[in-house]
């Protein structure tokens, strides 16, 4: 099983979530986050004042899926998110090795 956790632009997340639908993903967790990367943050200007603003509004995105199921994944995030431009995200991949169900008390692949 893997983990699949994407940092994206908020304005993508209807995209990623029908994108992933698609695919079959049937569960996710979605947290508002704030980052940044390259980009270092924007300028703004407020009262006639210049304000850097370190920190951008992002999406994080984290979903466990099957290993048979995580390259479609991947992909899916990576294409629905993409607007070409600096600051579109990054996925990360990493395994997992036991998932539990808490109500139910199932594991592993019948857990997700």
């Amino acid at each position: 099983m893997k983990k699949i956790e994407a940092i994206i632009k908020p304005f993508k997340l209807d995209n990623v979530v029908d994108s992933l639908a698609e695919i079959g993903v049937e569960g996710l967790t979605v947290t508002e986050v704030k980052g940044f990367g390259r980009q270092r943050g924007r300028t703004e200007i407020y009262k006639s004042a210049e304000y850097v603003v370190d920190f951008l509004p992002k999406i994080k995105i984290e979903v466990v899926v099957s290993d048979a199921l995580s390259e479609a994944t991947t992909t899916a995030i990576s294409s629905a998110a993409k607007t070409g431009k600096i600051g579109d995200g990054k996925v990360f991949v990493s395994n997992i090795e036991t998932v539990v169900r808490i109500r139910t008390g199932e594991k592993d692949e019948d857990a997700l």
